[in-house]
């Protein structure tokens, strides 16, 4: 016996019909972040202390851009699907809620623009 719906079965959501997309998103954002954060350190410990030249150059190769993007796009994508669930769970006031929210959402995407725009500007003319 269950208490969903037959057609909340059929479409695969919980009580509130929403949610498994969020927690996907979250879920391969995390899986992705693996690979992607060990490069990253790796970039970060080979690069240390070298002359800026040689730090322009390694990101401006096509595969470390490339890379670099993903990493940044799938933190910061990561981070506001993470901070969304504390908003959620721990602001009850619905102003300030959506105020939280909106400005979470919008961090993200203005912190993201910054470091594409900075990344494509090494990557374009090295």
């Amino acid at each position: 016996m269950t208490i969903q719906t037959p057609l909340g079965r059929v479409r695969g959501l919980g009580s509130a019909k929403s949610g498994v997309e969020h927690f996907w998103h979250q879920r391969l954002t995390a899986a992705a972040l693996v690979p992607l954060t060990l490069w990253f350190v790796w970039i970060v410990a080979r690069y240390a202390g070298a002359p800026h030249v040689d730090v322009v150059a390694a990101l401006g190769h096509p595969i470390n851009a490339a890379l670099m993007l993903l990493f940044v796009v799938a933190g910061l994508y990561h981070m506001a699907l993470g901070l969304r669930v504390v908003v959620e769970d721990y602001i009850t006031a619905k102003g300030s809620k959506l105020a939280l929210l909106f400005f979470v959402n919008f961090a993200a995407f203005a912190i993201a623009m910054v470091c594409v725009v900075a990344v494509l500007r090494i990557a374009i003319r090295f």
